[in-house]
């Protein structure tokens, strides 16, 4: 039986670390493992490119370290060490290719955001999630961390 790797984007937000959570405590109970995926928006144009070029740095350079402090909360908590990747772009559109270089994902696993809209990345793949190569995992992220232990 093949490992089952679960695909977190990765971002400031709690649902993102309630995704997070949930995905580690699965991959501990399967044996499988966690790819963490931190996108960097794509950057408002600067006439400038020295300036362009610093601020795209400094928004890749945000999405890295917060990769690796999500890697270092979950390798202490789970003992897992995940996969890390930091890919600028559309994220709909850099999820999708990183599922098509990574068929091993057996699932997408994103947080919710309370209230009436769940989050651009949510609403994208919930409306598509016929066409996903895997299974998608939408969790609530209001809800709480006993919660999230209790489910997974």
């Amino acid at each position: 039986m093949s490992q089952r790797i679960y695909l977190v984007i990765m971002d400031e937000t709690d649902e993102a670390k309630a995704a997070l959570r949930f995905a580690a405590r699965r991959a501990v109970r399967t044996t499988g493992a966690v790819h963490i995926l931190a996108l960097v928006p794509q950057q408002e144009f600067v006439a400038f490119g020295g300036v362009q070029a610093t601020i795209e740095e400094e928004a890749r350079d945000r999405a890295e370290v917060l990769a690796m402090t999500a890697a270092g909360s979950l390798a202490s908590e789970s003992g897992l060490t995940p996969v890390i990747a930091v890919r600028q772009g559309d994220g709909p559109k850099v999820v999708r290719e990183y599922l098509g270089e990574h068929p091993e994902v057996s699932a997408l696993v994103l947080g919710a955001a309370g209230g009436s809209n769940p989050g651009p990345l949510v609403s994208h793949f919930a409306g598509i999630a016929g066409q996903l190569p895997c299974p998608l995992m939408i969790v609530p992220g209001a809800i709480s961390d006993q919660e999230i232990d209790r489910f997974s």
